[in-house]
């Protein structure tokens, strides 16, 4: 990670960089605190945080110097700066730092040039403790599901099933849901991102299923849909159509390959059969610290290439309003040939009786 910072420093002609992303700040540091922001200049790091958390940065951050404040972290940076010599160019997270952040932090660093950077980038390719890690999120995610699903029954609320998955993943070893649990079912599971209500699960209903775990940080993704009961002719079709899209963009996934030709390969797939407005959304994303990270796999994502040990999702789907939808979704390593698919959970359209 130093590494990394350092070459960031040295390509973007940058004295230090101020970091205040929650995700950054662990990725850099491993302070997992909610509270505080980095300094890192080229021969010094600087960890900025309250009372509350001064053990947990020493425990957590060895490599940095931990500074206490007394208030707002960012105006302590006036006493830090005026230690060090030869700080005139400062990065900040432009996708981060509010308009407010930014005026709090031009008054405590004065004289100094401050430079708009985005340090997500740094994170786009995982290590194998990251790798690791998000293995170890995807495996309780798929017990989890292989557990919720012999609950599902009509009469039960969406919120219900919901609940008892995440109880399920917290059992496993889950730090907290990945995201908030979709669980959409009947006409809901048009809903891309239908959160679980308190509808009636009934028969004959597809339920699209779209949750992940936390594990040391790192989060699971994946999304599954099944119906209750025997599924009709017309969910087979959009069941089988979405599949197809997403094995296919499953062998698309290779290190080097446009983020948006591999979005095509899938989306084309489903153009061709009729249903391209009813899959509105990008192929897949990155996973990491965050649920969603750079690089993702989608039409407007030109240029950014794919590259060896960066973990996707692949998630094509098909929402018909009034009717419902299919969404199918895996976690993948990026290799220079075909993926490492992580996600265990099987694919076969799954009829619950």
């Amino acid at each position: 990670m130093h590494a990394k910072i350092s070459e960031f420093l040295q390509s973007h002609e940058l004295d230090a960089v101020v970091v205040s992303k929650q995700e950054n700040r662990q990725y850099l540091s491993g302070f997992t605190g909610s509270a505080g922001i980095l300094f890192i200049t080229r021969q010094n790091r600087y960890l900025v945080t309250d009372f509350r958390y001064i053990e947990q940065a020493q425990n957590q951050a060895p490599a940095f110097e931990i500074v206490r404040c007394a208030g707002i972290p960012i105006k302590t940076l006036t006493e830090v700066k005026a230690s060090l010599s030869g700080i005139k160019r400062v990065g900040f997270e432009t996708d981060h730092v509010t308009w407010e952040s930014y005026q709090t932090l031009a008054a405590a660093l004065p004289g100094v040039e401050l430079v708009a950077i985005k340090l997500d980038t740094l994170r786009a390719v995982k290590t194998a403790v990251e790798i690791d890690r998000i293995e170890r999120a995807v495996e309780i995610a798929d017990r989890a599901f292989g557990e919720v699903i012999k609950s599902v029954r009509p009469g039960v609320r969406e919120t219900d099933i919901a609940a008892e998955l995440e109880y399920i993943m917290r059992q496993l070893g889950s730090e907290r849901p990945a995201f908030d649990t979709i669980v959409a079912s009947g006409e809901r599971s048009a809903l891309p991102h239908g959160r679980a209500s308190a509808k009636i699960i009934a028969p004959g209903d597809f339920i699209t299923f779209d949750f992940g775990a936390v594990f040391e940080g790192y989060h699971s993704d994946m999304t599954r849909t099944v119906v209750l009961g025997k599924a009709s002719a017309k969910q087979r079709e959009i069941y089988e159509l979405v599949l197809r899209a997403q094995l296919a963009g499953l062998d698309a996934v290779q290190s080097g390959k446009d983020c948006r030709d591999v979005d095509a390969v899938a989306r084309k797939i489903i153009e061709d059969a009729g249903y391209g407005e009813y899959f509105g959304h990008g192929l897949g994303h990155s996973v990491g610290l965050a649920i969603h990270e750079e690089p993702r796999l989608s039409p407007t994502n030109v240029g950014v290439l794919l590259a060896e040990n960066m973990v996707v999702t692949v998630e094509p789907g098909v929402y018909l309003p009034g009717w419902g939808g299919v969404r199918i979704e895996d976690i993948v390593v990026v290799t220079a040939g075909k993926p490492r698919i992580l996600t265990a959970t099987s694919k076969n359209l799954l009829e619950l009786y």
